[in-house]
């Protein structure tokens, strides 16, 4: 019977490419728990006519590749919210996230969560989930209540599903977990798929 690498090999080691506390706190459904989270500082400024899902997927790789040091797997991830062939922007200021909820009022828009998983011989794994989505017709009076709530703050497309925001979709078609930031199935599949321990 071949032995188990012990607790601290990179074999056994995962580390969190994103200070984001809901990846943090999804990657606890699993089971698991980082052992270090190393956010990566990228430029996250989309490409001349990039198009959404090829911008999720490079944001992912790019962090992946940022964060690695061959000390263990690292775990990294990005969610693009889009309507058409448009990427919406992470609302940092209220009329930002406005603007963003008064374009996916009464729209289906599609939320692309992308990760990427890259081991430490530096060997990479990627999966992208992409969700569909429609929120129902918003009343002014629902965009100035959400404006109020500060949910949306440093939110991609103005709106965190995980919050008030739920009560105002009529219907989803795909991961709810990819919409939160970490989509649990490709996640698990990714390190299954790398031989990472996990139940």
């Amino acid at each position: 019977m071949a032995a188990h690498p012990p607790a601290s090999s990179p074999e056994r080691r995962l580390i969190l490419a994103s200070a984001s506390p809901r990846r943090h706190d999804l990657l606890g459904r699993l089971g698991l728990a980082p052992d270090a989270v190393a956010p990566a500082q990228i430029d996250e400024t989309p490409q001349k006519d990039e198009l959404p899902r090829p911008y999720a997927e490079r944001m992912a790789r790019e962090k992946a590749q940022a964060a690695h040091d061959g000390t263990g797997f690292v775990l990294a991830g990005d969610t693009v919210v889009s309507c058409g062939r448009r990427i919406l922007p992470k609302a940092e200021d209220e009329a930002t996230a406005r603007k963003c909820l008064a374009l996916i009022s009464g729209r289906r828009h599609r939320v692309l969560s992308s990760v990427a998983l890259m081991a430490p011989d530096g060997s990479l794994r990627e999966r992208l989930n992409e969700t569909q989505l429609k929120f129902k017709r918003l009343s002014d009076e629902e965009i100035e209540a959400y404006i109020a709530s500060r949910e949306w703050e440093g939110k991609a497309g103005g709106y965190a599903i995980q919050g008030r925001a739920e009560a105002l979709i009529e219907w989803i078609r795909g991961s709810h977990s990819g919409v939160m930031g970490l989509p649990l199935y490709e996640t698990r599949a990714l390190l299954k798929a790398a031989g990472f321990a996990i139940g």
